[in-house]
């Protein structure tokens, strides 16, 4: 699996937070990342469901607490980088 990346979805943001978009995502992806190495580096055998939660965790403690409380990620994705970090397929 690739580094995990945030895309937010385009419809219905007004130009203001269209013009915003790109750098929130840049902000997101980072503490997404950031999130995933940790979380990799204390992988010590958990459920998938345990490592999502601590992966949403750690992601929104990386971020300003305003971004955090609004954001809502798409829970399917993140369950998926936490599965490639169980399946150790995250390097």
């Amino acid at each position: 699996m690739s580094e995990p990346h945030v895309t937010l979805d385009p419809r219905g943001l007004d130009p203001v937070q269209q013009k915003l978009r790109g750098p929130l995502e840049d902000q997101l992806t980072s503490a997404l990342q950031a999130a995933t190495d940790r979380v990799r580096a204390s992988y010590a055998g958990e459920p998938v469901e345990q490592v999502c939660q601590q992966l949403l965790d750690e992601t929104r403690s990386g971020l300003h607490p305003d971004i955090a409380a609004g954001f809502r990620p798409d829970m399917d994705e993140f369950c998926r980088v936490a599965v490639a970090i169980v399946r150790n397929e995250i390097s």
